[in-house]
């Protein structure tokens, strides 16, 4: 959605490349220390990507 690579996100989240590699590899939640998973989460956030819950769980672009 963002078109962002790992280094983007990475440096968006103030996270190594290691750490985003590593929340990509599963399905499920990324085996993260917390904080880094948390950094992660807002940097999307603020680049305005929204996490929906419910029956259709996912990921949308916030509307503007």
């Amino acid at each position: 959605m963002l078109r962002w690579t790992l280094h983007d996100l990475a440096a968006a989240a103030n996270v190594g490349i290691v750490t985003v590699r590593r929340a990509e590899a599963g399905d499920d939640v990324p085996n993260l220390h917390t904080n880094n998973l948390l950094a992660i989460t807002r940097a999307l956030e603020a680049a305005g990507i929204e996490f929906t819950d419910g029956e259709a769980p996912g990921v949308r672009m916030r509307p503007r």
